[in-house]
């Protein structure tokens, strides 16, 4: 408990620090993309289809498919946050192991089978453009603007997968049918909105958590090597 206490202690902190950065909104949508991406990748790999996503300027987002079968619905629900928290702990894991290029390679390869495959229009292609286009220019940035764009990424990925959950948990609470992938997790298996939404929040406090460890255990082991 102390450690989730912890994690929420730097979620918060991290959350107001960001907000200082000018466009940082912007970036938010990192999350809402790669959740979006996992319930398609998801229904794809249960032989669905995608009919298409849509993106929002609220950070919202909407991914359209048809399943071959009705069980199908449960694990393509679930992988939205849950595909979410692990792609930011997958970002803090490469940066740990000084991988950057990597993870910024991956972003961009999800934004293109994005922009290719799902997303036809609105303001989701526009934002999609735009990210491809500069993520394309930080991979052959200097390394001080590259770490920079690489940690903001994380950092606003890490709180998005964090905070989510939770605004999920407390809609679910309050109006437990318009709570989202919870609320249709729900109406699947008959298990509360709030069961669904708390199963969410205790994975990205897990996932958070572990990423807040990789971080600073890897600040430290710098520390160590600059003396």
């Amino acid at each position: 408990m102390g450690k989730w206490l912890s994690t929420l202690v730097y979620l918060a902190v991290s959350v107001f620090l960001t907000r200082l950065i000018p466009f940082s909104s912007f970036f938010r949508n990192v999350d809402t993309m790669i959740h979006e991406f996992s319930h398609a990748l998801t229904a794809l790999v249960l032989s669905g289809r995608v009919l298409g996503i849509e993106l929002h300027a609220d950070h919202s987002g909407v991914t359209y498919t048809r399943l071959v079968s009705s069980w199908s619905s449960l694990p393509v629900s679930m992988s939205g946050y849950i595909g979410a928290s692990l792609f930011s702990l997958l970002l803090f894991a490469l940066h740990h192991r000084r991988a950057q290029r990597l993870g910024l390679a991956l972003a961009l390869a999800v934004a293109a089978v994005m922009i290719v495959l799902f997303v036809h229009g609105g303001f989701g292609l526009g934002w999609l453009a735009v990210f491809i286009a500069l993520t394309a220019v930080m991979l052959f940035a200097g390394p001080k603007l590259r770490s920079f764009y690489y940690l903001l990424l994380a950092f606003l990925t890490l709180e998005e997968s964090a905070l989510a959950p939770i605004s999920l948990a407390l809609t679910a609470l309050a109006r437990p049918s318009a709570a989202g992938d919870a609320s249709n997790l729900a109406a699947e298996t008959g298990v509360p909105a709030i069961l669904w939404a708390l199963l969410f929040v205790l994975v990205s406090l897990v996932c958070a958590t572990r990423s807040l460890q990789l971080f600073m255990r890897g600040r430290k082991e710098e520390r160590t090597y600059g003396r």
